[in-house]
């Protein structure tokens, strides 16, 4: 279906109204009636009179609009997010030809760049924007929201930095440290206690730096508390890394001979939680809790969201902005559990919401 079919049923009055509308508060009116009065406005302003047949350097104008969204719709395909292995192939492709352009328009500038803030420019720096922001290690997938502020939010947030993070040498050291920490403690476990099943977080260590920094952030941002869900898998190296659990306890654990010697409560000790206020790097303290898990996978998140919405409730005096609910998912379990998405459907009743959570 073509793109802007749905002005085939407006009425112009209609249509002048919305304009009106617009110009007042652009996102009073549909996402889609942004965009075209969006371009109304480019090509008036660009081109003068509209009632002109339009040039071929405007319809290119229009093509290279068309590109930029695709790559925001579907950038996320084209990432390289698996160093192992080649991305599989998916069509149509975001190559130039499918936008009736072609390389002598490369170096053509265009004013379409305003777009994404770069400003007018080349159709080759215009590209070389979009990959960096849409295609690199790091894959987005949000034009599906149906809030405009919310995507126009995001789309600002990931053009302006190419979402790419850029780090001090302080906080290189931070990120690096902590990774050293993960392995180390993994390598000791599988030398110490051969054979013993522990769900090491092998192959994921850039959980541990996640969530360092999600709680540091957090805390900047006046978040007092964080509520932890998550699977077996590198349970022992958050509890420890994360949590500040000691070593020596998690050692003992793996050394008791009876369940009762160390009050596991007939549980196995990448099942348990714990809860410490912890001290970090900027200065600043969080309480964090990681809350209890059985083996059924993705069990533990409306548990997560139950302890949240009391603690908001009755320690918090429903300030949202005091508590952070977290839940690291398996790639397998949130797509295949339906308790995921049963909480999914209440997270915005009241009486149920907490104001977001973050998941991993």
């Amino acid at each position: 279906m073509d793109s802007l079919s749905f002005l085939g049923n407006a009425e112009i009055s209609a249509v002048e109204s919305l304009y009106r509308q617009y110009l007042n508060d652009p996102n009073s009116v549909d996402l889609q009636w942004q965009i075209f009065f969006r371009g109304y406005e480019f090509a008036r302003k660009n081109y003068g009179d509209t009632s002109q047949a339009p040039s071929e350097q405007m319809i290119k104008e229009f093509r290279v609009i068309d590109l930029i969204n695709e790559y925001r719709k579907r950038g996320h395909f084209f990432t390289r997010t698996n160093p192992v292995r080649t991305r599989r192939k998916y069509y149509p492709t975001l190559d130039i030809e499918n936008f009736g352009l072609s390389q002598s328009d490369m170096d053509t500038v265009f004013h379409a760049g305003k777009e994404i803030g770069t400003g007018p420019a080349t159709l080759r720096q215009i590209i070389d924007h979009l990959q960096k922001t849409y295609c690199q290690s790091v894959g987005v997938e949000y034009m599906y929201i149906r809030s405009p502020e919310r995507v126009e939010w995001l789309k600002k947030k990931m053009e302006s930095t190419q979402n790419t993070l850029h780090f001090s040498s302080e906080e290189k050291k931070e990120i690096f440290s902590c990774l050293v920490k993960a392995i180390g403690f993994e390598k000791f476990l599988h030398n110490r206690f051969v054979g013993q099943k522990r769900f090491s977080v092998e192959g994921t260590e850039t959980l541990l730096p996640a969530l360092q920094q999600l709680v540091k952030s957090g805390t900047e941002l006046g978040i007092k508390e964080f509520v932890i869900g998550m699977p077996h898998r590198g349970r022992l190296n958050v509890l420890t890394n994360i949590l500040g659990k000691p070593y020596h306890h998690v050692f003992r654990e793996f050394a008791a001979s009876r369940y009762e010697d160390e009050n596991l409560l007939g549980d196995v000790k990448y099942h348990l939680g714990y809860d410490n206020v912890v001290s970090l790097s900027n200065g600043k303290k969080a309480n964090i809790l990681l809350v209890p898990n059985p083996s059924h996978l993705e069990a533990v998140g409306p548990v997560v969201q139950g302890i949240a919405h009391a603690h908001i409730k009755h320690l918090y005096k429903s300030d949202y902005n005091k508590l952070c609910p977290v839940i690291i998912h398996g790639d397998a379990a949130i797509a295949a559990q339906g308790v995921v998405y049963e909480v999914i459907q209440l997270s915005e009743l009241e009486g149920y919401g907490n104001g977001g959570t973050i998941h991993i």
